[in-house]
């Protein structure tokens, strides 16, 4: 009850004051009403850069809407969730978004596997700067499938773990290799390996069952997974900086008043930056702990190998480019100039 607030007063000033504390009693209350709880998920552990992500983006957010929005993460496939899943997970209801690696998305939209072309960016600027371009396309392909585009990660460069040192580019057909989406599975058959895209799950099961003897992944993906257990060499061919990309339901998203959602990008593109940050000392770190685990680093990679795996790209490339559309192929020749 408020009976002071509900009587009649004849002074203004009291008034005022009056519905000033309803106000704030009430505002006050609203949180407490009303918290929006997010759960999301990725397929990668807690140390690496997409869990890292997911990480800042949750305190970030908490901090920005005095926790009236929060994250709750999970890490490590924990959901049983892997990434080419969450867009369905998140329209199911399951998980309200994740971070998916981009390359599995790309049976959603051929865009979202531009970032996993083999060879089409060699540096840190010229990796963001490709992003940048096709951010616009990343947002389209997932807002017409009822998904918000949250941030994105650009990973370190791919290379390709082994159970022996690679010399060139006859040690290729020896390899039964785990590829990370459709197109890099093309080149590495078309370049004479033995590869198949796996989910990380799934490929982590072949590794320990000895169905497969090689990965391809970065020194972040593989120091997060303790690779070099089974696969003692890396051989650093730079084959592509890929992204995964953070989202979120459009459903959830549009639940939030206009200030909250403010918040909550500000939150995404503070992640974004951050995760950008940490590209310039990531690869070196992952080199100190893989060196420091044993593992044999083959930097630069054998001329013959990159030769054959560039050649190998050239059909995968230009069926890409079909099916992706003019504009992702111009992202595509913009980079190549670069």
């Amino acid at each position: 009850m408020l009976p002071d607030l509900l009587l009649p007063m004849r002074s203004p000033a009291k008034r005022i004051r009056a519905i000033l504390a309803l106000a704030a009693l009430v505002l006050s209350a609203a949180p407490a009403l009303a918290q929006v709880s997010w759960r999301m998920t990725t397929e990668y552990p807690q140390n690496n850069i997409s869990g890292i992500g997911l990480t800042t983006f949750a305190d970030r957010v908490a901090a920005r809407t005095n926790g009236f929005v929060t994250v709750t993460s999970a890490f490590d496939n924990e959901l049983k969730i892997n990434s080419g899943e969450m867009p369905r997970a998140a329209l199911d209801g399951r998980i309200a978004g994740g971070d998916a690696f981009a390359g599995a998305l790309s049976g959603l939209d051929p865009v979202l596997g531009l970032s996993t072309l083999p060879f089409l960016v060699q540096s840190v600027d010229v990796a963001r700067a490709t992003n940048t371009r096709a951010r616009p396309l990343y947002e389209k392909a997932f807002a017409a499938r009822g998904l918000k585009l949250l941030y994105l990660t650009i990973w370190p460069a791919t290379g390709l773990w082994s159970d022996h040192a690679l010399a060139g580019a006859d040690d290729l057909p020896k390899l039964n290799l785990r590829a990370y989406d459709a197109n890099s599975s093309a080149v590495m058959r078309a370049a004479g390996a033995n590869a198949q895209f796996l989910p990380m799950d799934k490929a982590l099961a072949g590794l320990k069952e000895h169905q497969l003897n090689a990965f391809l992944t970065s020194g972040d993906g593989g120091a997060g997974r303790k690779l070099w257990d089974y696969l003692p060499y890396f051989t650093a061919i730079n084959y592509a900086m890929p992204i995964s990309i953070a989202f979120v339901r459009s459903e959830a998203f549009a639940e939030l008043s206009e200030p909250m959602q403010r918040e909550v990008l500000a939150a995404a593109a503070e992640t974004e930056q951050s995760q950008f940050a940490l590209l310039a000392n990531r690869t070196s770190e992952n080199y100190t702990r893989m060196r420091d685990n044993g593992v044999k680093i083959a930097e630069p990679a054998p001329q013959s190998l990159i030769g054959a795996l560039r050649n190998a790209a050239t059909s995968t490339i230009a069926a890409w480019e079909a099916q992706a559309g003019p504009d992702a192929a111009a992202i595509v020749a913009w980079a190549r100039q670069q």
